[in-house]
């Protein structure tokens, strides 16, 4: 099976920083060139940078003073607080909160810590503007850095004037670097006893490889089964939520393996609700961090329909890990 069968539509675009918080439908938010690659690299210097007045520790929405004279024109970036997690490379998803303001005025643009949720986007890519992906690669989870951005760098000569920005405006960010994501990823909550000798028994490993699904000789249950292998401790998960996932799927009948994003070493991104109604229902209420283990009964997965390795009226085991919300 395919990845894109888990799907009943195609999700739209990524989230980038084009759209600055707005409201509107992801493929909006990526339009023009504000998240497009093609701007030179530039030098990296370390000042100069305005001074974080207020909310200076990792996690509190800053406080950012008008900029100290004239900017420089170079990419200026400097590591407030050092993280010691893991260190983030060009192509991860990246989890973070932020706070934008415009370098003359210190008008504040756009902030994450409002709205008490973080922002996923993959970095190094072109999904984010050209400095952000040229200055946060290499740095470390658990860091704040400050950065101050030109507009080559930013959004360019049209600047964006949704959200207020000219196009020779220098931008400075204060970014929390909440957690970085690749195809080597797992989910690292707290285990749970599996002690149901008539369901499935996942794996707990945390080393980015697939977990073991072993599938008892057993009828498979009738109802939906959704069970904490790893209890996170993030968000439940809601309904209209965008997942970022390791998955792997088997047949409870002989447990061969049909689908797992971990082969391709790549992180699925879904809509919960493109997904099946298996995915949609167990994994609703779920808390962000966590691997889950569902059993999906026919009604619930593929019907009476085969699909790709999948026979007719198949009862599915997944182990899923919910690794953020996008």
């Amino acid at each position: 099976m395919r990845r894109r069968s888990l799907l009943l539509a195609v999700p739209a675009g990524l989230l980038t920083l084009a759209g600055c918080g707005d409201d509107k439908p992801d493929q909006a938010k990526t339009d023009k060139s504000p998240s497009t690659p093609t701007e030179p690299s530039a030098k990296i210097v370390e000042g100069p940078l305005p001074a974080i007045t207020a909310g200076t520790k990792f996690g509190q929405k800053p406080t950012v003073a008008k900029g100290p004279g004239k900017p420089s024109s170079d990419l200026a970036v400097k590591t407030v607080v050092a993280g010691t997690g893991q260190t983030v490379a060009k192509g991860d998803f990246l989890q973070f909160d932020y706070l934008g303001q415009v370098w003359d005025s210190a008008k504040v643009f756009d902030n994450s810590y409002d709205r008490g949720v973080p922002l996923t986007s993959r970095i190094g890519v072109g999904q984010l503007i050209p400095g952000w992906d040229q200055a946060l690669p290499g740095k470390k989870v658990g860091s704040r850095v400050e950065l101050a951005i030109p507009p080559a760098l930013g959004y360019g000569t049209q600047g964006n004037p949704q959200a207020g920005i000219k196009g020779t405006d220098t931008l400075v960010f204060v970014v929390d670097i909440r957690g970085s994501f690749n195809g080597k990823s797992s989910a690292k909550g707290k285990e749970v006893a599996q002690d149901n000798i008539d369901l499935p028994k996942v794996g707990t490993n945390t080393d980015g490889k697939a977990p073991s699904i072993d599938v008892p000789k057993k009828a498979a249950p009738k109802d939906l089964v959704a069970k904490y292998v790893l209890e996170g401790d993030g968000p439940a998960v809601k309904p209209t939520d965008k997942l970022l996932l390791q998955y792997k799927g088997v047949l409870w009948d002989g447990g061969k393996e049909f689908d797992a994003s971990y082969k391709r070493g790549e992180l699925a991104e879904f809509p919960l609700q493109s997904l099946i109604k298996g995915w949609q229902q167990g994994l609703a209420g779920k808390k962000v961090g966590s691997r889950v283990m569902l059993v999906v009964p026919p009604e619930l997965g593929y019907g009476a329909q085969a699909s790709g390795d999948i026979p007719a009226n198949s009862t599915l085991v997944f182990s899923l890990d919910i690794l953020a919300v996008m």
